[in-house]
């Protein structure tokens, strides 16, 4: 492995466990509600809300518009009808509270933020990624952190990455290294912005997609491995 200066960081299911706090979340949401949740259900929202992000990330809907009407969508698919917004109101104070870590993140992070410049780039909304970053730990060991909400554009949007390189100033993109687990989002944003690109896939997908990352890693710990085996 070459070596590099700048590494670019995916959050959720990269560092973060999302799918532990959006469980979390909607479990606490439909307690509020006194409405029954089963897997069923938890796998049908989240096929619709992963469908509204796919959307969001190719420039098809505004964030507003995901936010606000997945739970109108995903209601309305049971046949109730119920107010976006305030139920997604409800949801996001909820998801603020989860900050549980992937294995091997805060070990991996301590090591690294000595001898890289460390960066978040993620999809999402500014105060929920920014007070879970924080709740977790690892707020401190990065120098920003960059939200698509705030940037205005989400990955793999080139514009996305223009922002976060203007904002870095002279830095050397053959020094830098985006290390995320979503193809679509973190490894097709690299290969946009002409940088490398590292994909976490700890659950061994299959890649069927078009973009080919730099390297491939099973556990966050190959990560600093491979670092340290520069050539």
């Amino acid at each position: 492995m070459k070596h590099y200066q700048t590494l670019l960081f995916d959050l959720d299911d990269t560092l973060l466990d999302f799918g532990k706090a959006e469980n979390q979340a909607l479990e606490k949401l439909f307690m509020e509600l006194n409405i029954p949740l089963d897997e069923n259900m938890k796998e049908t929202y989240k096929m619709f809300n992963t469908g509204l992000w796919i959307a969001h990330e190719e420039g098809k809907i505004g964030r507003d518009e995901l936010v606000n009407t997945r739970f109108a969508i995903f209601f309305d698919h049971y046949g109730k009808k119920v107010d976006g917004v305030e139920y997604e109101t409800k949801y996001r104070s909820y998801l603020d509270e989860g900050h549980q870590l992937i294995d091997g993140a805060m070990e991996l992070i301590q090591a690294l933020h000595q001898k890289y410049d460390l960066y978040i780039v993620t999809n999402g909304v500014i105060t929920t990624q920014e007070k879970r970053l924080k709740d977790s730990g690892l707020a401190q060991y990065f120098r920003h952190v960059f939200v698509s909400e705030e940037v205005g554009y989400q990955k793999p949007r080139i514009e996305f990455f223009e922002y976060v390189f203007n904002h870095l100033g002279n830095v050397d993109l053959d020094k830098t290294l985006i290390i995320g687990d979503s193809l679509t989002s973190d490894i097709q944003g690299g290969a946009n912005a002409g940088i490398d690109s590292c994909w976490f896939n700890p659950h061994r997908k299959i890649n069927n997609t078009g973009v080919q990352p730099t390297y491939e890693i099973k556990m966050l710990e190959e990560l600093q491995l491979m670092l340290n085996n520069k050539k």
